[in-house]
């Protein structure tokens, strides 16, 4: 029998996951992890090596500096690599850790996927983007394969630099949304349980989410129903403040940052329909995770969003219009039935066309082609 080739998942900080970029690993190695010795890199946390059997994890702790910190992390990760690792591949994740790609290629094979642009964010500095810039450039330059998941981005990619990036989707895994004890926990108190509410989530609510879009919109047509919001609320605490006073004369009601997955699942599965008013994207694991519930979306036109479900599956509003998503909002209120369709056309598309089984056999060709 012929032995498995030990890979490294590198650029990852949390595993558990928290975050898109965390959750595409995770979903990755579950399928990846009966076919090759897989070891993790990540943050220190008392539920990584139990959290999938069979799959090696390295630690290390969170260094509390800011974009310093996690620069240091990764560099420790990749001394790790260089000088202790006997790795026949490593899967390099995401720009913020594409500053070591050269190094790690004179170590082993690499493939590098890019999940986003961070510099376009309009979250980070000066010093932040500049560096997100080289990085790309690095990732631009080195010889190993290169990924994305944003076809528009390798279109970019392509015209622009004349550079070859290979599309892979992310995707999901179709389960059946089950009830937990976890749900109570979030359910904002003097919200009889059961109620209605229409639903945001985000893992970090920030401006590129699109929050501030979706309350206007809801203010100009006079909303009476329950919103909820789930996502982080320590990361802008200024942007925080702003959508709270916003929002003032609605019924919103934030609930922090939902976790597990199958918890937000579950609230997304309670909720009449999902909003999703981002600005930016790369290929959101929100939004394919909401499609496959089957629950109506509301969406902005981004290229990310319509790349991978169009007008029959998902309702668009224009980017960052609130008198659009307004307008937008008047139609659902007197279309239940119909925008209900569109969310069981866009399950449809994910489970035919954007599962883990078929995305993870586009990754292990590449493996095998390397190794």
């Amino acid at each position: 029998m012929e032995k498995k080739k030990n890979i490294a998942f590198f650029g990852i900080k949390y595993f558990p996951p928290v975050g898109g970029t965390s959750r595409v690993a995770e979903n990755l190695i579950h399928y990846l992890k009966d076919d090759y010795n897989i070891t993790v890199y990540c943050y220190k946390n008392k539920l990584a090596k139990s959290h999938i059997e069979g799959v090696n994890v390295i630690e290390f702790p969170k260094i509390s500096l800011g974009s310093i910190g996690v620069f240091i992390y990764f560099m420790i990760c990749y001394f790790h690599i260089r000088f202790k690792g006997n790795y026949d591949l490593v899967h390099a994740h995401k720009i913020d850790s594409f500053f070591f790609l050269n190094g790690l290629t004179r170590k082993t094979k690499v493939i590098a996927t890019v999940h986003g642009l961070p510099y376009k964010d309009g979250v980070w500095g000066g010093i932040a983007k500049a560096f997100f810039k080289i990085n790309e450039k690095r990732f631009l330059n080195f010889k190993g394969v290169k990924t994305a998941i944003s076809n528009p981005l390798c279109k970019l990619y392509k015209e622009q630099y004349n550079v070859e990036v290979k599309y892979i989707p992310n995707g999901i895994t179709p389960s059946k949304v089950e009830t937990t004890s976890e749900l109570e926990r979030f359910w904002p108190k003097g919200v009889p349980a059961g109620s209605p509410f229409v639903l945001f989530a985000a893992r970090r609510i920030m401006s590129i989410k699109g929050l501030h879009t979706l309350i206007k919109a809801f203010k100009k047509i006079d909303f009476e129903g329950n919103i909820f919001v789930a996502g982080e609320l320590d990361f802008n605490p200024d942007y925080i403040k702003e959508v709270k006073s916003l929002g003032e004369g609605l019924n919103m009601h934030f609930l922090g940052y939902v976790s597990p997955i199958a918890t937000l699942l579950e609230l997304v599965n309670e909720c009449e329909y999902f909003i999703f008013p981002s600005e930016i994207e790369g290929m959101s694991m929100m939004l394919l995770e909401v499609a496959s519930t089957g629950k109506p979306i509301l969406a902005s036109d981004i290229p990310a969003n319509q790349q991978v479900f169009d007008e029959r599956e998902v309702l668009y509003f224009k980017n960052k219009s609130v008198d659009d998503l307004a307008d937008k909002l008047l139609w659902v209120a007197d279309h239940r039935n119909e925008f209900e369709n569109l969310g069981k056309q866009a399950q449809a598309k994910v489970v035919s066309s954007y599962t883990w089984d078929r995305i993870t056999e586009a990754y292990k060709r590449i493996y095998e082609n390397e190794l």
